[in-house]
């Protein structure tokens, strides 16, 4: 797999191919797999997400904490806000509903990880229904997403512990919007503005779980990433470009976590988790879950 998105793009743009063309011939090579089993798991995934994200919306789950739940199901219902009956609206809600199944230990896919798992399906399949775009084109996303997911991996981290939660939420927006770019026409060169333009607005995001639990603000900050892929995909497809390269972009949030304070980065001891409030909750959530597993 390639270690730069810069030459990814490159390879695309010399084969006048797709960057999930671009991709899963890098995959096939590298595992020694045919392109036709790993997108048949790419199709598994996808089916996956789009569960998670149905289950989420039934509005019945709630978290062992009762910290989270109900929220994905309320959001959708709602018609007082001004992006109400938008795709945007849908997607907000979609990035809600697979967090509150994953808080509630159901089935996701960790894209990149559990606690950003939210933003790729909503962002996604909320586009793709949107639009009437297919599953085939779909599942080509998925593999984009993995390019991007896996040049963030070697070039900084996919981590909360290690990186914030610009790591995680801010590395699934990137993958969401650089995929959702390709997805919807752009062009290789667009994809990485989209993922720079996005990842830009991630920089310095801390992870600071209540109690060390993957739910307050997790959940939340999946559906604000979603907005922040939003935004960037809607410049890349006009044809706004940033100024730092991708790779660039990149590497400085992996700097930026290497130097972020122990606090910030999913130790709770820090952040939101470390508010009166945030302390008085994780307390009382976790006398709550020991007594419901006793």
């Amino acid at each position: 797999m390639f270690r730069s998105l810069a030459d990814a793009i490159r390879a695309a743009e010399s084969r006048a191919a797709s960057l999930a063309d671009v991709a899963l011939d890098a995959e096939a090579k590298d595992q020694g797999r045919d392109r036709t089993d790993i997108r048949a798991a790419l199709e598994r995934a996808l089916r996956v997400m789009r569960g998670a994200v149905a289950r989420g919306m039934e509005g019945d789950l709630h978290s062992a904490s009762g910290l989270v739940g109900g929220d994905a199901a309320k959001m959708r219902a709602s018609r007082d806000g001004p992006l109400a009956t938008t795709a945007f609206h849908e997607i907000l809600a979609r990035a809600l509903a697979v967090q509150e199944v994953n808080a509630a230990m159901g089935v996701i896919v960790a894209a990149p990880t559990a606690g950003g798992a939210g933003v790729l399906p909503a962002v996604l399949t909320g586009l793709a229904d949107a639009r009437g775009i297919d599953d085939t084109r779909v599942v080509s996303a998925l593999a984009t997403a993995g390019l991007i997911g896996a040049v963030i991996a070697e070039r900084a981290s996919l981590s909360g512990a290690e990186g914030g939660c610009q790591a995680e939420t801010g590395a699934a927006a990137a993958m969401a919007a650089g995929s959702a770019v390709e997805m919807l026409g752009g062009t290789p060169s667009q994809v990485g503005h989209g993922v720079a333009l996005t990842m830009q607005g991630m920089l310095g995001l801390v992870c600071d779980p209540l109690g060390g639990l993957v739910e307050l603000p997790c959940v939340f900050r999946n559906a604000t990433g979603s907005a922040i892929a939003l935004a960037g995909i809607e410049m890349a497809l006009a044809g706004v470009t940033f100024a730092i390269p991708v790779d660039e972009v990149i590497d400085t949030m992996g700097e930026i976590g290497r130097t972020m304070d122990v606090r910030y980065r999913e130790t709770a001891g820090g952040g939101l988790a470390a508010t009166p409030t945030g302390r008085r909750l994780a307390r009382e959530r976790l006398v709550q879950i020991r007594r419901s597993t006793h």
